[in-house]
């Protein structure tokens, strides 16, 4: 995929600076905290507390440095691969979609050293699903048989037809896009604009663009269903209030990785925050609620940082993945007869 410069522009309200209880953050011309702009979420903290910290919910300063260190060496190790194959891959063997040069995994983990993006349950971890219900995960390597609609974002269950791919294969959705926005990989921004009356979230991965009204109209009829949810936004003081219901039961309800989903999205409803707490910050929350899939809600807070600019992110436009998947898939059924 190509990462361009892409070069938006939106009419919006005009901004003034004031006082918020957060600190000092410019506000638009009818008064409301200015959200506008490019937001970046990327970042080293993962959704989920390593098993082994425990009940640790902070990291000291030494640890904090260690990981960020940690992922820089790392970055480098993945640049070498002379250093760890002398010989080129034979022909035909796997070499994976891309290198290291296209991840972006961020270079520090959050502004306050936590263990987890969650931050409940206070253990900083996905809770158990409801009894008789499985997470479903997949993998990047292999096909692992399962059942349609294929849920999860980036893994599939066969090649027989494009409905056995995830759905950031089919470019139908970004994997850390969601809603609600999971760092993950790459393209990890989203653009805010705003009116009084409207706010619109574009997110980078896939370009997919969420209209909130803030009219206090009601959601779609139940019937309707949408990729990406029905979104009514309100304000709480300075902090959006985006609430989501009405997404479709081929996505889930919510996915701790890329490779992992439980449930589906006809039971989900969601809640965002978004409050600008710095210039430079906006504090992102989500929580799931789902009583259907998971014993307690759960929730996420991700800082986003100001970003410098929005890339394209072409997905279908050059895209052979998914055609040669499943010609390749016709040529190896063809070789068997």
């Amino acid at each position: 995929m190509a990462l361009v410069v892409c070069a938006l522009s939106w009419v919006g309200v005009g901004t003034t600076s004031a006082q918020t209880g957060r600190g000092s953050a410019p506000r638009t011309a009818d008064g409301r905290p200015d959200l506008q702009g490019v937001w970046d979420f990327r970042t080293l903290t993962p959704l989920q507390r390593s098993a082994d910290q425990g009940e640790k919910a902070v990291l000291t300063a030494e640890e904090a440095a260690e990981i960020e260190a940690r992922a820089v060496q790392s970055a480098i190790d993945a640049d070498r691969p002379s250093e760890v194959r002398t010989e080129p891959l034979p022909v035909g063997a796997p070499v994976g979609g891309y290198n290291n040069f296209w991840f972006d995994r961020g270079a520090g983990v959050v502004d306050d050293n936590r263990t987890s993006l969650i931050v409940s349950p206070e253990n900083g971890r996905v809770p158990p699903l409801q009894p008789a219900l499985n997470m479903v995960e997949l993998s990047l390597g292999e096909d692992i048989p399962g059942t349609r609609p294929v849920r999860v974002r980036a893994a599939g269950i066969g090649a027989d037809s494009w409905e056995d791919r995830g759905l950031a294969e089919r470019c139908l959705l970004g994997f850390n896009s969601g809603p609600p926005v999971v760092p993950a990989g790459y393209n990890q921004n989203l653009q805010i604009f705003q009116t009084p009356d409207h706010v619109v979230i574009l997110h980078e991965m896939v370009h997919g663009a969420r209209v909130v009204p803030l009219d206090g109209r009601p959601h779609l009829p139940e019937g309707v269903r949408q990729w990406m949810g029905d979104s009514r936004g309100y304000w709480d003081g300075d902090t959006l209030v985006v609430e989501s219901t009405n997404y479709t039961d081929k996505t889930a309800s919510f996915s701790p990785s890329v490779t992992m989903a439980a449930g589906d999205g006809t039971t989900l409803s969601l809640t965002e925050r978004f409050t600008r707490v710095a210039e430079d910050t906006l504090l992102y929350e989500f929580t799931v609620n789902d009583a259907t899939t998971f014993t307690a809600p759960i929730t996420a807070q991700i800082p986003m940082k100001r970003g410098e600019a929005m890339f394209e992110y072409a997905c279908h436009e050059g895209n052979y993945g998914l055609p040669n998947i499943l010609a390749g898939a016709r040529q190896a059924e063809n070789a068997a007869r």
